[in-house]
């Protein structure tokens, strides 16, 4: 009996010791099923969930493809105000003399009556023509915005005809030096000027150059005629 005594604590250490290793092993066996009924299976995972957001670009079996558009001709200009429609340089250079010299300034402003002029003035592509010498010719008229703020005051206009006319060969400096290329033009006329307002009328003439470009040349319209140039200076005018 009193072996069996001593042995007791030894014994229950022994018996809690194993009791631990029981609950120990129990639990860790519990931990494994959880996780592995929360992992997913292999054959899921390796596929994405589907989304209504996300769809495969189709791509196209080549790459995009440009078309280059060239121009087969000289881009067609609008008419300006009162501009003849014609093949005639004759006709288009006079109606531009006419339309230098005609202005209104009751009822246009500067800026209007300029713009109308430089609607007429058709650049070339070598730039020599730059409208820097059309605004500089303009005001050779005596036309500028200061005094056209004067003459707007006085209820002024002008208006204009030809009364004489010469082109091309028919001008000395055109028989001496012809025109660069075909279809270019040349015309010089003697103009009548009357410019009315409250003070009363002033007639004059004065000398006009206009060049005028014409089919077939490559930077003419395809089907009329442009004017392109003109000249009120007095060592401009082309006699």
């Amino acid at each position: 009996m009193h072996a069996i005594a001593k042995l007791m604590p030894y014994v229950a250490r022994r018996w809690r010791l194993w009791l631990s290793l029981l609950v120990t092993v129990v639990l860790v066996a519990a931990i494994a099923v959880v996780f592995a009924a929360r992992m997913p299976s292999p054959a899921k995972s390796a596929l994405p969930a589907p989304t209504a957001t996300t769809a495969s670009p189709k791509m196209p079996a080549s790459g995009p493809s440009f078309v280059a558009v060239v121009p087969s001709q000289k881009p067609e200009l609008p008419l300006a105000t009162n501009e003849p429609n014609t093949t005639d340089y004759r006709i288009l250079a006079q109606a531009a003399a006419e339309a230098i010299y005609t202005w209104d300034a009751r009822s246009s402003t500067y800026s209007e009556v300029y713009e109308r002029l430089r609607s007429w003035w058709d650049l070339l592509p070598d730039g020599s023509n730059p409208l820097t010498a059309m605004a500089h010719e303009f005001q050779v008229t005596g036309v500028t915005p200061a005094s056209f703020a004067s003459l707007s005051g006085m209820h002024a206009y002008r208006t204009a005809s030809v009364s004489t006319s010469s082109c091309d060969e028919q001008l000395t400096q055109v028989q001496q030096q012809p025109a660069p290329w075909a279809g270019l033009h040349v015309c010089t006329f003697t103009v009548k000027v009357e410019e009315h307002q409250t003070a009363g009328k002033n007639a004059y003439t004065v000398p006009v150059s206009v060049m005028v470009n014409c089919p077939p040349a490559s930077t003419a319209p395809v089907d009329r005629c442009a004017m392109v140039a003109f000249y009120a200076s007095a060592d401009r005018i082309v006699y």
